[in-house]
């Protein structure tokens, strides 16, 4: 299977193919180019990969949370693509990218939108909770209470929420992300996931969520 994923979310501008669930090609620009030169990246991702339009069998994008505006641009990229080549496209979280070719017996897994509001994925074995607003009402409402584990392994913005979590005297592993850039996560997720079944489905998770937490499962 050959799949073409974007991402704005996080970080810069990234663009990747899959083929077989390995990559092939991969691109990341710095945000502030991505309405520029994003297309530019998705077509050098497609030279480098050897692939056209004819040959990819889905495409997938980030839907965040993460950066407002490179959301905006991403999705609509992808939106744009899908329809022109008639594919299917594949909707995949930040939280997915970021934890994506790891395994963790705990997790907290952290996006910055902007300034001092984060949102955030909590996950261990039995449970996901997830909650968006102020550092500190986020981990009071994700985090189980008490936090009596050893170690928490936290993923993406962590140097946003080390100091709170310190305050609640909790030891941090700060774990980098497995696959870089995000759309080259994103590409692999997508090869094993179902695809949207229309593009109106698929919207941006801007993580403007009030700090309560939401139950995934």
């Amino acid at each position: 299977m050959n799949v073409l994923a974007l991402d704005g979310a996080l970080n810069g501008f990234s663009a990747a193919a899959a083929r077989a669930e390995a990559i092939v090609a991969r691109r990341e620009i710095l945000a502030n180019f991505a309405l520029e030169r994003g297309l530019a990246a998705v077509q050098s991702v497609l030279d480098e990969a050897g692939l056209e339009p004819a040959t990819i069998d889905r495409l997938a994008v980030g839907i965040g949370p993460g950066r407002f505006t490179g959301l905006r641009i991403a999705i609509a990229y992808a939106k744009e693509l899908a329809a022109a080549w008639r594919r299917p496209l594949v909707p995949v979280s930040s939280f997915d990218v970021l934890e994506f070719g790891r395994t963790f017996e705990r997790v907290l897994t952290v996006v910055v939108g902007r300034p001092g509001v984060i949102s955030a994925r909590y996950r261990n074995a039995a449970e996901v909770r997830r909650a968006s607003g102020r550092i500190a009402q986020v981990l009071d409402a994700v985090l189980p209470q008490p936090f009596d584990a050893d170690t928490l392994s936290v993923v993406g913005a962590a140097e946003d929420v080390l100091t709170a979590l310190a305050e609640r005297a909790i030891t941090v592993q700060h774990v980098q992300p497995a696959v870089t850039p995000s759309a080259a996560a994103a590409a692999l997720i997508a090869s094993s996931r179902t695809p949207s079944g229309t593009l109106h489905e698929i919207s941006a998770d801007y993580g403007e969520l009030p700090a309560v937490t939401i139950r995934e499962r």
